[in-house]
């Protein structure tokens, strides 16, 4: 399942539309005032499914996850020095960048592809395609994403 992530271009807060491989919105993402991001995810029938919170207090870029708010994990930078490189706490995930931070890689344990994500660079917004190998991990897959995007935009 192919995933395109596209900012919009005139919003207040960080605000999103995931599309599939049809143009139809599958996602949708509204960032909410707060101390710290704090995103919302919508899913296709405007249900609230998922909620990203930074936390403030860290040494390293720490990002919550709820699921029908309920904690689920983290997904945390951890230190590297050439390329970035995340913990996914809750899915036993690891996420690496290259060099450039425009190409990742999401592994499981088993060093298997969960998805990979590529940063469209000639845009006015933020765009990235998202390949997700299994269907069931797209929402999951988009928190890690969209972490990254925080992660990236707050190092700026």
């Amino acid at each position: 399942m192919k995933l395109y992530f596209k900012q919009r271009f005139l919003s207040w807060f960080d605000s999103y539309d995931i599309y599939n491989e049809n143009g139809e919105v599958e996602f949708r993402v509204e960032g909410e005032l707060s101390w710290g991001h704090l995103l919302k995810i919508y899913d296709y029938y405007d249900n609230h499914v998922s909620t990203i919170k930074e936390r403030i207090i860290t040494l390293l870029p720490a990002y919550e996850i709820y699921k029908n708010d309920e904690l689920e994990g983290l997904i945390r930078r951890e230190f590297s020095f050439f390329k970035p490189y995340y913990m996914i706490e809750y899915r036993d995930w690891e996420v690496e960048g290259d060099i450039l931070g425009w190409e990742y890689s999401i592994v499981d344990r088993h060093n298997h592809e969960v998805a990979s994500l590529s940063k469209e660079v000639f845009n006015l917004t933020d765009t990235y395609v998202i390949d997700v190998k299994e269907d069931d991990d797209a929402l999951d897959v988009l928190m890690v994403v969209l972490a990254i995007d925080i992660d990236k935009c707050r190092s700026k």
